[in-house]
């Protein structure tokens, strides 16, 4: 097996233990948040200002970007190689969120998201995109780390309010392993990349709303392909596992672990990409468009609406409810406009 392994406890589950695990979870949500509450009215001593939190915020120990138990923690972004001699991938299985990104010549690239969890180590890592300082800044001041960028992009990211980690500047927060070539063989040490943006913002509320259980309406859909011109990225929906399952031009995707990569939520985001000035598509991610949604088998159509960099995306069905995602890893695909 190619690339390098570290720990993956969250590996693919038969969809029994998954939804197990999900209840289980959810029901220790609510069970802090009545013994919050329970404490507050029996003794003083025993309320928010014991702990040092409000109400409020004991019951909101979720994340804001899988629906899943998880106290807030700096946002780290991770720009991830997708080139088939990068593949398998390390670690990736433990984002909370997962972009898929067109680059030049038709081909993808990867953003993780980690918050919830920061394992060993993470790769491969690559080159970032002028389009990524206004697709996280609805994470506020996130960190972003890469390995190299045009001359302007690096200015960009520099002149943002991002915490911009690279390779060239901090090459002790990076190393090279695996079996891949280079350059398809550096990966991140998330504890030293945290080290070097202390004041990196913590996780908070981007749009994304969860619940158990699947909205109405939705047609059952069990396959979704996103096809760049060079590469594709499909995602099949799994009874068994309860989740939609990867693949990269084809080929199943999976981890150094050999864990298979997938969702519990899958979306399509249909956005403009003008050419920037390096000939790369810029993806548009702030204004509106349509946008598919996947989950428990089903194909939703929305709107996503981004009205400002700071802002969040929000999804909406044709009833102007709020799309509910599903509880877990989240992948978000842009496709062209």
């Amino acid at each position: 097996m190619r690339g390098i392994t570290t720990p993956s406890p969250s590996g693919s589950r038969p969809g029994g233990i998954r939804r197990a695990t999900r209840l289980l979870a959810t029901l220790a949500v609510v069970a802090l948040a009545a013994g919050t509450a329970g404490a507050g009215a029996s003794s003083a001593k025993e309320g928010p200002e014991r702990s040092g939190k409000s109400s409020a915020q004991q019951r909101e120990e979720t994340s804001p970007f899988t629906g899943l138990p998880a106290e807030p923690a700096p946002v780290m972004a991770v720009k991830i190689d997708n080139h088939k001699d990068a593949r398998p991938h390390t670690e990736l299985e433990n984002a909370d969120i997962v972009f898929v990104e067109k680059v030049e010549g038709g081909l993808s690239r990867l953003l993780g998201v980690f918050s919830s969890k920061f394992p060993e180590g993470i790769g491969p890592v690559r080159s970032a995109r002028a389009y990524n300082v206004e697709q996280l800044r609805m994470f506020d001041r996130p960190i972003l780390a890469y390995s190299g960028a045009r001359e302007g992009v690096v200015d960009l990211i520099e002149k943002s309010p991002l915490y911009g980690v690279s390779h060239d500047d901090y090459p002790d927060a990076y190393f090279r392993g695996g079996d891949n070539e280079a350059p398809h063989n550096l990966y991140a040490h998330p504890d030293k990349i945290l080290a070097a943006a202390p004041e990196a913002s913590k996780s908070k509320d981007i749009g994304f709303r969860f619940a158990d259980d699947a909205p109405e309406g939705g047609e059952a859909t069990d396959e979704r392909t996103v096809d760049y011109g060079s590469a594709q990225t499909t995602f099949n929906w799994s009874a068994e596992e309860d989740r939609w399952l990867t693949s990269f031009d084809g080929e199943p995707a999976e981890t150094t672990g050999g864990a298979r990569l997938g969702g519990q939520t899958v979306v399509v985001q249909k956005v403009d990409m003008p050419p920037d000035d390096g000939g790369t598509p810029y993806e548009k991610t702030v204004g509106s468009g349509e946008a598919t949604v996947l989950r428990d088998g089903k194909a939703y159509e929305t709107k996503w609406e981004r009205p400002t960099e700071e802002s969040g995306t929000t999804f909406t069905k044709s009833d102007g409810e709020r799309m509910a995602f599903d509880r877990g890893q989240v992948w978000v695909v842009y496709e062209e406009a």
